[in-house]
């Protein structure tokens, strides 16, 4: 957990051949070079930056924080990151700017207290992002109300507003998912942030129900009592479910409403049942989101409440109670065609040198993705991950897969397509039909190029040179000997592409 397809599974020589990866591997990050084959042009490559529990930010200035940000996002925009999901709500709080939820005390030192010189977080990191070539993933945290309790809280806090909305377990302060009140409460964050910010997609994680904890009941009889018709005390557990399915069917419906482009993606734990307790289930042994967390997450995938899942599965290969493969096989089996399944990885934990290499094989088999867990390990190059990932596996950029169940016609091609001489250099410059409020137009141009010789194709990762939010790009000083063609792309919001236009530049020197 943080903070603690329907594909063919693997052949059976390629298992054999993992182990004997597996056991073979020196302590090094020294996988074998992947052949053009693991190049997939389209891919999800995410990375989770979390604010709760994180002290740096709040001891920060303004602009050192905003040079820290914008730093690790360099980082993992050169590892071959397409994706930022970033925590913009750890306890009901805000790092944005909120006129229903107070200031983060972990940005600021104090919850309501505003930055010391104005500034907007989540507006901040959806420029850079964008600016980057890469998503935004606003994640939210729907229920966790406080992590200490009250003594902390804002005046504003929605605690001090209605404190009947919220319970207390383990020493933490949650909203009640048994009161319709706080999911329409939710809800209208989620609108609130959906009309406001550019974001690609609503994100929540692992926290439904809150893990239990032994010998402590979840204190919500008052609200099953009110809310509970129907339901016995032998069915409480089905009443939570449906609960918490009334909350992710409510967030969709209302992301809908706002920006029927903007996805809505969960990350739940990486185990949804046990065979013991299902013959649906894995061949595993540890918690399980439906009888724990009360998520019942395939069922989320079959109504299309949710747009793609990452399960995390954050256990190396071989473990006893939740192996790696296994879960990733059952995963890969049980989820909706409909929806994306990418891979949460631990990347400290389990994607060392002898798990990277067997580990990426199975991810490419099973799923259209990965998401990395926690962003700062890869930014620190934690066991050489960073460098395989730069070097090997994300050597070449990547597209997000298209969201086609959404909306699968293409952009129109760009026009007008041609090599111009700008005071700043020799540029690509081209026309299109761009409107940042229409997600089926232009909303950024992928920029191939093939050096003479070469056969173009927009098949290969490898003949991706560039993407850009821009109408034009300047040629670099390597290109100017050799006699190029170029195609540019236009990509939607739900990354739709278009064909491309085409031009042949000759081999040209600097502007004299």
């Amino acid at each position: 957990m943080h903070h603690h397809y329907t594909k063919p599974l693997l052949p059976a020589a390629l298992l054999l051949l993992l182990v004997f990866v597996i056991n073979s591997c020196g302590t090094r990050q020294q996988a074998p070079r992947p052949s053009q084959a693991y190049y997939p042009k389209r891919e999800f490559r995410a990375a989770w930056i979390q604010t709760v529990y994180q002290g740096e930010y709040a001891r920060l200035r303004p602009e050192d924080v905003r040079r820290l940000l914008s730093d690790r996002l360099d980082k993992l925009k050169e590892v071959g990151c397409n994706a930022v999901i970033f925590q913009v709500r750890p306890e009901s709080d805000a790092w944005y700017v909120s006129s229903i939820e107070p200031w983060s005390r972990f940005l600021t030192g104090k919850q309501g207290q505003a930055p010391s010189t104005p500034w907007d977080p989540l507006a901040f990191m959806i420029d850079e992002c964008h600016r980057r070539g890469m998503e935004l993933h606003a994640w939210i945290n729907p229920y966790r109300a406080s992590t200490s309790g009250t003594a902390g809280l804002a005046p504003n806090h929605p605690y001090n507003r209605h404190p009947e909305w919220f319970v207390t377990y383990n020493s933490q302060l949650y909203y009640d998912p048994g009161i319709p009140d706080c999911r329409a409460y939710i809800c209208r964050i989620v609108h609130d942030i959906t009309m406001r910010y550019d974001i690609d997609a609503i994100h929540m994680d692992d926290y439904f129900y809150p893990y239990p904890v032994a010998g402590t009941a979840f204190p919500d009889s008052e609200s099953f009592r009110r809310y509970g018709a129907g339901y016995t005390s032998q069915t409480k557990g089905d009443w939570r479910r449906e609960n918490v399915n009334k909350l992710v069917r409510e967030i969709k419906q209302t992301i809908l409403q706002s920006k029927p482009w903007v996805r809505f993606g969960i990350s739940p734990f990486g185990i949804y049942r046990n065979k013991r307790s299902s013959a649906l289930g894995s061949e595993t042994t540890g918690l399980q989101n439906y009888d724990d967390l009360y998520a019942d997450v395939l069922l989320w995938e079959r109504n299309g409440w949710i747009d793609y899942v990452i399960p995390q599965i954050y256990w190396e290969i071989g473990h006893k109670a939740a192996d790696y493969g296994t879960l990733i096989d059952w995963w890969g089996k049980n989820t909706d065609h409909k929806v994306h399944l990418y891979i949460g990885q631990d990347v400290k934990r389990t994607m060392d040198a002898r798990q990277l290499y067997p580990k990426m094989q199975m991810q490419r088999a099973t799923a259209v993705g990965q998401a990395l867990w926690p962003a700062g390990e890869v930014v620190n190059n934690t066991g050489g991950v960073a460098d395989s990932l730069r070097r090997h596996y994300h050597r070449y950029p990547a597209l997000i897969p298209a969201y086609t169940t959404m909306h699968k016609d293409a952009p129109r091609k760009v026009k007008g397509l041609h090599a111009a001489w700008l005071p700043s250099g020799y540029h690509l410059i081209w026309l299109a039909d761009k409107d940042c409020t229409d997600p089926v137009k232009a909303s950024y141009f992928v920029v191939y190029a093939f050096p003479r010789g070469e056969k173009p194709s927009v098949d290969r990762a490898e003949s991706i040179w560039t993407t850009t939010p821009e109408s034009s790009i300047k040629l670099p000083d390597a290109h100017a000997d050799k006699d190029y063609t170029y195609w540019v792309t236009a990509v939607d919001r739900f990354h739709n592409e278009s064909k491309p236009a085409k031009i042949k530049v000759k081999a040209w020197r600097k502007h004299p």
